[in-house]
């Protein structure tokens, strides 16, 4: 029997590569630890510590929003704060219910884009992006070092040895290739010298240093609040070392692009890690889904500025 003409032609986007990904490491997870156990956790979850989980992460939302503003200011886009927050929860809910990944922060960029141009615009946002993912590898790699080194430390998964160490190549690798690229003749070169112009501007120079390290870090320390409450709100009480250790590797794991919004990701680190810290692969997964519904209840509020856009855009077209 001969499949249709569409059928023969069709071939797996990235939306459904993620879609089927997130599926997939459900299913194994599954495999791995007791689900049930996972949801009686989860459904027996404390209302009042998922509260705050959400005013952590709302905390977080409006931090973010004041970063991306200042960067995008410094490279001459100027938009009010309350324009910010209200594109900030555009993108932030377009990221959580959409297999793109990056479709609202595109998104955010292109919205923001009159003044300096595109290209600008897509700086401050990936710049803003960086900096958060930057400020948790920072918090982490202290307390990670600290028990790797002492005798009769904390016993880290063998894995995640190889995992550091990619972390770590990429981290010295991308800034030695932007480096060597501005050195590079014709567009390369452009480029390049005019990313590192752009950073240096918006993030590292010396006015607005110390308020992007306060930003990024209250972004980061939220974060991780916000989860410490989730795990609260199922049962696992998080010390500070877990914390500012283990719930950063967790919530890294959500940045690679397997899946949707890092679920199932997040969930088989936390599946993972938990056990290092004495708690149960099970409560790591109800903890990380529980923080993964609160994150979905606080970016709502983008549903709802979705919703006017398409209302005010129906209206001028008629």
């Amino acid at each position: 029997m001969k499949l249709p003409a569409k059928l023969r032609e069709w071939r797996p986007g990235k939306g459904t590569v993620r879609l089927l990904s997130t599926f997939g490491l459900v299913v194994l997870l599954g495999f791995v630890v007791d689900l049930r156990a996972a949801v009686s956790l989860l459904w027996a979850a404390d209302g009042t510590w998922l509260l705050a989980g959400y005013a952590a992460l709302t905390l977080q939302t409006v931090i973010s929003a004041a970063r991306w503003r200042l960067m995008a200011e410094r490279l001459d886009h100027r938009f009010s704060l309350l324009r910010a927050v209200r594109e900030y929860y555009l993108a932030q809910f377009l990221n959580q219910t959409l297999p793109g990944g990056m479709v609202g922060d595109a998104g955010r960029a292109l919205r923001a884009r009159e003044g300096a141009g595109l290209v600008r615009a897509g700086q401050a946002v990936l710049f803003e992006r960086m900096s958060g993912q930057i400020a948790l590898i920072v918090l982490a790699a202290p307390g990670l070092a600290v028990s790797a080194i002492l005798p009769g430390g904390v016993r880290w998964p063998a894995a995640l040895g190889t995992v550091a160490l990619a972390v770590a190549a990429f981290l010295v690798l991308m800034p030695l290739l932007v480096l060597g690229g501005s050195r590079a003749p014709g567009a390369v070169g452009r480029a390049s010298r005019d990313f590192l112009g752009a950073a240096k501007h918006a993030v590292f120079a010396r006015e607005v240093r110390l308020t992007q390290i306060v930003l990024s870090f209250g972004t980061a320390l939220s974060t991780l609040a916000a989860f410490s409450f989730c795990a609260a709100a199922t049962g696992t009480g998080l010390n500070a070392f877990s914390v500012v250790t283990v719930v950063p590797l967790i919530l890294l794991a959500m940045i690679i692009p397997l899946s949707v919004a890092g679920w199932g990701l997040r969930e088989s680190a936390a599946a993972l890690l938990f056990p290092v810290i004495g708690a149960s692969a099970e409560a790591g997964v109800a903890a990380s889904v529980a923080f993964g519904l609160v994150f979905l209840a606080v970016t709502l509020p983008g549903a709802a500025v979705l919703l006017w856009d398409m209302q005010v855009r129906r209206g001028s077209a008629d």
